[in-house]
């Protein structure tokens, strides 16, 4: 359903700080709705108990359902349909308490059981499985901090099985808890849509049967209407989540499958072999880092990833990483190393910084982090402390440099709302952090530096600006958005309140999207330049910690294109279909997509380029599809009006050239063309012609009739003149 913020299962066994803190948005949210779904039990009572006071508990019911738009609800909008149908409700109830004197058996039924069975089954489930949470993550450390403190010496084989089978059971155990919490906490955002209404329809059902007398009350139309559409909703919302829980079960099942090999800190012999990646330029995972405190050392459980060449570090109780070690800087270079007795550490060498030493969980994960950083070291151009030649390049260094679309993605989710899209997906990290990477690739050969497609100290734009339509034609303030379903909160309709020049247009689409920035780029076209400049602006968010995304639906028609905010309706820019030059969608990562537009200032003589970046809620396909569909009709539309002026030209020419040639001719006089007595009518508009005016008028003619006549008689035999006498 469209509009459900969802947890992604995904991420419940990387247990990363972005999955923690939108864990916490999660948990937060369940808790205020568990208080008020007990405030609504509560209503309920009352009403069950004190029939006397019907009245005034049917009031206080109908104003709690108000109180729902001031409740602090973390995944719910302010102006969510759900809390203009509780108003609806609220004012019903209002009409029914001046008429309610006796509750029948019925409200028993239907109003008590929904909501006791949402507050004390699935609400009490949210607690539970928290407390379940806490218990395994709190195990799975303590069973992870043992393992990792194995000496490499001393242990013998026997504590290093148990301490690794422990770390097996505990690390399992977690992945399921969190697996069913997670799913549990998504489940409740669709049992939200439903169970807070059951109740109270089914009370407003009990009213009607039991009330006969109250039927101006409660029997009109409107009302009928109503209770109709919203069961309708709720059967659709009920549908959804079944098919949601057939879906997360089907999920839960593959994901374990496909991290059965991640359970175990240093995989068993009996397990297959999986090498390690030598060619990653991207990675993310948690490793111990050693810090020194006077005379002793400390091992410490830290998040690092790798952003824009750097080293970053992120603790669970932090929102955003900091700068651990600059991988640009000459002398960088990751090697291993033996540190306190302890397995699979390594060490990450630089000349002005102090070297940090780190400990990886097993030596496939600690030979990825190695080659990664020295892979993004040469990248960079320098190698053990040497510069690398330009025109010596090495083999690695011309493999493209990949971004960080994952990482960043998951901290602007973090902040803003989450970032779950309403179809269930997001751009998430993979257990490799390859999955997502920025890199554009080409079949032509390596992709161009940023220097041949930027310019130099382009600046980059990272919120929407409304430009100033050239002929002042933007629409600041459309129409509001009309009744729609009460649980199809796309807000889709919004197309029907566009204005006439795109309700006329024969292509309209519309798509949900979060503008991520834009620059200035050298050229107007490229797969490569798009990629690259998505690379550019991800890098640049996580570099200076931009976390918050502008979401706009974009208009797609055949006669422009349109960003209009989502609340307000309003136009915040507009592109001419003639400016856009390129559109294209990452190869890798599918929700990201961009478009070129090209401007050329009055007077200027040359135009310039920008680049946008979007992040969408849909496949980025489909919007780039719908780019190409209507550019193309609006090519056709002008060719057709094109022809449409050609022909009209021609046709004008041709009545002008006959106009001038009848120009040309002279009028004859009337006595030459023998009209001077020709009889006319009293208005002097029609020629009166009959037989006596013909004789009358053309004597002449009369004459050389019966001269012909007598000719043809004359040159007849004898035998037939005298036939034609006697006749």
């Amino acid at each position: 359903m469209p509009g459900i913020e969802k947890l992604h299962l995904e991420d419940a066994l990387e247990d990363s700080p972005q999955t923690r803190h939108l864990l916490s948005v999660f948990e937060k949210d369940a808790l205020a709705l568990k208080k008020y779904s007990t405030g609504l039990h509560g209503c309920c009572q009352r009403i069950m108990k004190a029939q006397n006071e019907l009245c005034a508990a049917t009031q206080s019911l109908a104003q709690h359902l108000r109180d729902y738009e001031i409740q602090k609800f973390s995944l719910e909008t302010e102006d969510s349909i759900l809390t203009s149908t509780l108003k609806q409700y609220a004012s019903y109830l209002d009409d029914v308490s001046s008429i309610q004197q006796v509750l029948s058996a019925q409200l028993s039924e239907t109003m008590m059981y929904p909501c006791t069975k949402f507050l004390q089954a699935d609400l009490e489930e949210v607690t539970t499985l928290y407390e379940m949470f806490n218990i395994a993550s709190s195990e799975h450390g303590s069973a992870q901090s043992r393992y990792m403190k194995l000496s490499k010496r001393r242990e013998d084989d026997r504590t290093r099985n148990e301490a690794n089978q422990d770390l097996y059971l505990t690390r399992k155990k977690f992945h399921q808890t969190s697996l069913h919490y997670f799913s549990c906490l998504n489940a409740l955002q669709y049992k939200r849509k439903f169970c807070l209404l059951e109740p109270v329809m089914g009370y407003l059902h009990a009213q009607r049967a039991f009330f006969r007398m109250g039927q101006d009350a409660v029997g009109k139309t409107d009302i009928e209407d109503f209770l109709s559409n919203i069961a309708a909703s709720v059967q659709g919302v009920q549908h959804e989540l079944q098919m949601e829980t057939k879906k997360t079960v089907d999920l839960i099942d593959n994901l374990e499958q496909q991290s059965a090999h991640q359970y175990h800190g240093q995989p068993p012999v009996d397990m297959p072999y999986i090498p390690p990646n030598t060619s990653l330029t991207q990675k993310a995972g948690y490793l111990y880092i050693r810090s020194k405190q006077l005379l002793a050392t400390k091992w410490e459980k830290c998040f690092f990833f790798t952003q824009a060449g750097n080293l970053m570090c992120q603790a669970k109780a932090e929102l955003a990483g900091s700068l651990v070690l600059d991988l640009n800087e000459p002398g960088v270079m990751a090697e291993p190393c033996e540190a306190d007795d302890r397995r699979f550490v390594f060490a990450v060498v630089s000349q002005k910084k102090k070297s940090i030493v780190v400990q990886a969980e097993n030596d496939r994960e600690k030979d990825e982090w190695i080659c990664t950083i020295n892979n993004i070291v040469r990248e960079s151009g320098y190698e053990k402390g040497t510069r690398v030649s330009s025109h010596q390049p090495t083999q690695q260094s011309k493999k493209e440099r990949a971004g960080s679309s994952s990482s960043m993605t998951k901290q602007a989710s973090g902040s803003v709302s989450g970032s779950s899209s309403p179809d269930g997906q997001s751009v998430s990290s993979n257990a490799s952090n390859n999955n997502n990477a920025m890199s554009p690739t080409t079949t032509s050969g390596p992709a161009p530096s940023p220097g041949d497609v930027f310019l130099p100290d382009a600046p980059i734009q990272f919120d929407i600006i409304t430009p100033t339509d050239e002929n002042g034609t933007v629409t600041t303030n459309l129409p509001g958005p009309p009744k729609i379903n009460p649980f199809d909160q796309s807000a889709t309709d919004v197309l029907d309140t566009l204005d006439a020049a795109i309700e006329n247009a024969s292509f309209v689409e519309s798509f949900l999207v979060r503008f991520l920035g834009s620059m200035e780029v050298k050229s107007d076209r490229g797969d490569s330049l798009v990629h690259e400049t998505m690379r550019q602006i991800m890098a640049a968010r996580a570099i200076h910690n931009v976390f918050r995304m502008t979401e706009s639906r974009l208009v797609v028609s055949s006669e422009c294109m349109r960003l209009i905010d989502p609340g307000t309706n309003n136009v915040r820019t507009q592109f001419n279909l003639a400016d856009i030059s390129f559109w294209a969608a990452h190869h890798e990562n599918n929700r990201l997509f961009g478009f070129i537009t090209r401007t050329k200032a009055p007077g200027a003589a040359i135009s310039t380029f920008a680049c946008h970046v979007f992040e969408c809620n849909v496949s980025a396909e489909e919007i780039c599809q719908a780019i190409g569909t209507a550019t193309k009709l609006a090519f056709q539309a002008i060719m057709e009006r094109k022809h449409q002026t050609k022909q009209q030209q021609v046709k004008q020419k041709e009545h002008a050239l006959l106009l001038a040639n009848i120009g040309q001719i002279e009028d004859a006089p009337e006595e030459q063309e023998g009209l001077g007595n020709l009889p006319l009518s009293s208005d002097g508009k029609y020629l009166v012609l009959t037989t006596t005016d013909e004789s009358d008028l053309y004597p002449e003619s009369q004459d050389m009739e019966e001269s012909m006549a007598k000719m043809s008689v004359s040159s007849a035999p004898p035998e037939e003149i005298d036939s034609e006498s006697e006749a």
